[in-house]
């Protein structure tokens, strides 16, 4: 069919017709020797390229087609990485924003290895507001750290006279779960490598000023047999008051006249452990997210406080380094 011929076919058939036509012709009656079928052909050449210059594909460079290939293959690169790109949006339509990646960083101090239970302490009770008697040599009516201690509790915390984990004569001001560790971070220290910036490991992370201490309301976790309470550090003892090396470095206690007793608990604690004085406990330090909810942090005016509201499933954390 004539549609289905290409332009290159046309020349042919063109050139060719003219040039029987004009072989045949009665105006040029030429005779057909060799000399003039050369000359034929060669004229018929010239014809044919003339009519197929248009035809014919343009002379491309080496250099250009290696430089049409790297386009190709630019223009494929890039495809791909658009159609890549589009498919969060072909998973999901509405552009809903990728989840939440979890990172995790560096534990803190008390959460790693480096704070591992302290085991086979003993452990003595004191309670605010203690006299000075041979068993206790200093009062307890200011703290350490709270020349007020009682006033600011709101009284004695009396050991024998109890309502559950409060005092039975008035709802106390403050944590009636409490502990004293013999040390105090604001007393001056002669060995310049006993500093508290330098051994207290959460240290910059609790500092309000110089004359505040990064050790007071401290959590920690107590253990005995099978039970776990937690309690806020509030007073430096029982009798030394520079023991670095057991409180954060948990080497033995000191030894002191009462024996090497290591941490004072305070009634509430005897209380929920069922404990007395000189039994051996288990202690460590955690932080504020890892305190369960329980009578610790039910204290103040009857309410849970917003330390964790996430209670443990059993009721008591499981014991692990």
């Amino acid at each position: 069919m004539p549609g289905s011929q290409t332009s290159a076919e046309i020349a042919t058939l063109t050139s060719a017709h003219c040039l029987e036509k004009a072989v045949s012709s009665q105006f040029w009656q030429i005779t057909l020797t060799p000399q003039n079928m050369r000359l034929t052909c060669i004229v018929a050449a010239v014809i044919m390229s003339f009519l197929l210059t248009e035809a014919q594909a343009g002379y491309v460079t080496l250099e250009s087609e290696m430089t049409f290939e790297a386009r190709v293959q630019q223009m494929h690169a890039d495809y791909v990485a658009q159609r890549r790109d589009s498919i969060p949006g072909i998973l999901c339509p509405f552009q809903a924003p990728p989840k939440a990646r979890i990172v995790l960083e560096e534990p803190a101090p008390w959460s790693d290895s480096s704070q591992p239970w302290r085991r086979g302490i003993t452990a003595t009770v004191f309670w605010v507001g203690e006299k000075v008697s041979e068993r206790n040599p200093t009062s307890n009516e200011s703290s350490a750290w709270d020349p007020n201690w009682q006033l600011n509790y709101g009284g004695v915390d009396d050991p024998s006279d109890r309502s559950g984990y409060k005092p039975a004569g008035f709802s106390p001001r403050m944590n009636p779960f409490y502990i004293a560790l013999p040390y105090d971070d604001l007393e001056p220290q002669e060995d310049p490598g006993a500093q508290p910036e330098k051994i207290i490991p959460w240290y910059w992370k609790a500092y309000k000023g110089a004359w505040s201490s990064a050790c007071k309301g401290t959590w920690l976790a107590i253990h005995y047999r099978g039970k776990v309470c937690y309690a806020q550090w509030e007073d430096c003892g029982p009798y030394h008051t520079d023991d670095w090396q057991y409180v954060f470095n948990g080497q033995n206690p000191k030894t002191s006249p009462n024996g090497n007793v290591g941490i004072e608990v305070s009634p509430a604690v005897r209380d929920f452990l069922g404990i007395r004085s000189g039994y051996r406990i288990s202690w460590k330090f955690v932080e504020p997210l890892q305190v369960p909810q329980g009578p610790w942090n039910q204290w103040q005016g009857g309410k849970a406080s917003q330390t964790n509201k996430n209670p443990s499933p059993s009721g008591s954390p499981s014991i692990s380094n």
